[in-house]
């Protein structure tokens, strides 16, 4: 059986399909299924090692940017997208899988376009609470239809649809708190605050961070995530900031691998994070009550129609954007520090919401209409 992956290259789209890669191969080895080939098209070098490490074979392809404002790059990326056409046509014959799935975003409209044209079953996952623009093209020829958020459900139609979460990595579940503590030198007795930024980083929660860092070490430890381009930029001014009070406190990283960041949502008391899909489920998965900070201007909004459908729930508080400032982003944090029984409701308030399962059934589905 032959299992083609598709999807855009950041981490939201990229995580969850090595989610679902890992417990494919689980699934096929329980159920003996011997000769399954796993494949990968997409246009980005992000996670490519990681999907060789696990046995999937990586087939580079061009796709071009569907831009929401003028620019001379969007005649450029027709050409990209033409020619990326053109490569998954062929490599899709030469592989010709018997599922392909999607997990949207730019990168994977070609192999899309392509399993349509060879009338191959597809299944495509949309994280967001309103969809990407490749995966509303994609939901007419989809065969099965995966959604994360019940609002979601609007869009698609309601006979391929079910709602499953996000595929999340096993690895970066569990945990046990001392042993967290100890790989993050936490020694005090104080609160943790976990920050992070998604995979790459955000430049405005860093610097909010920054206005405030010697009032939050002062009253806790702080793990923060800051993205690997803006690491060391942090890290000094951090240093000139923390040069007289708890710089030991203060514990910066550009990116965490899997143990990482199993061990950074274990640690944490609470946590500031953006508001992507893949957060939000991996939060909800350690029950932890969060304050999400919504991209401003991402595409369809999705990040902040995310924060608060899931807010809604009771696992979470907002922070527009718009209002981040390092005097509200304090108060934030020191009302649900101070409040040991609201951090409780609403970490039970996310362990509701989880779901740790998303990626057995997607990997599940794909091997029930692969063997038809």
């Amino acid at each position: 059986m032959r299992i083609l992956f598709t999807g855009g290259g950041s981490g939201g789209h990229f995580f969850p399909i090595l989610a679902v890669v890992r417990e494919l191969k689980e699934v096929a080895e329980r159920e003996q299924i011997l000769d399954l080939e796993l494949f990968y098209m997409g246009p980005d070098d992000y996670g490519r090692d990681m999907l060789r490490e696990e046995g999937v074979m990586v087939i580079r392809v061009m796709s071009g940017k569907m831009r929401r404002y003028v620019s001379m790059r969007n005649i450029m990326d027709v050409f990209k997208t033409g020619a990326g056409i053109v490569t998954a046509f062929w490599n899709t014959f030469l592989i010709m899988p018997d599922v392909v799935f999607s997990k949207g975003g730019y990168g994977a409209l070609p192999a899309v376009i392509v399993s349509a044209i060879f009338r191959i079953p597809l299944i495509i996952h949309e994280s967001d609470a309103v969809p990407g623009k490749v995966n509303m093209f994609s939901r007419s020829i989809a065969t099965r239809i995966a959604i994360a958020f019940p609002g979601a459900a609007a869009f698609f139609p309601k006979e391929k649809t079910a709602l499953v979460g996000v595929p999340i990595r096993a690895r970066i579940l569990g945990g046990l708190r001392e042993t967290a503590r100890e790989n993050f030198d936490l020694f005090s007795d104080v609160p943790v605050l976990g920050i992070i930024g998604a995979s790459q980083g955000a430049t405005a929660i860093n610097d909010t961070t920054l206005g405030i860092l010697k009032e939050l070490t002062d009253a806790y430890e702080v793990i923060h995530q800051t993205g690997q381009k803006n690491y060391e930029e942090v890290r000094g001014e951090a240093k000139v900031t923390l040069e007289f009070t708890h710089k030991e406190r203060y514990h910066p990283f550009g990116f965490f691998d899997e143990t990482q960041m199993r061990d950074f949502y274990t640690a944490s008391d609470l946590i500031v994070s953006r508001a992507g899909a893949s957060s939000i489920f991996e939060i909800a998965a350690h029950g932890k009550p969060t304050i999400l900070i919504p991209l401003a201007g991402a595409a369809q909004d999705h990040q902040r129609k995310n924060a608060y459908e899931y807010a809604g729930e009771g696992g979470a508080v907002i922070v527009e954007e718009g209002n981040l400032t390092p005097h509200i982003l304090y108060a934030e944090i020191k009302k649900l520090m101070d409040d040991p029984a609201k951090r409780k409701r609403m970490g039970e308030s996310a362990k509701n919401f989880a779901r740790t399962d998303s990626a057995q059934i997607i990997a599940k589905e794909i091997l029930k209409l692969g063997v038809h």
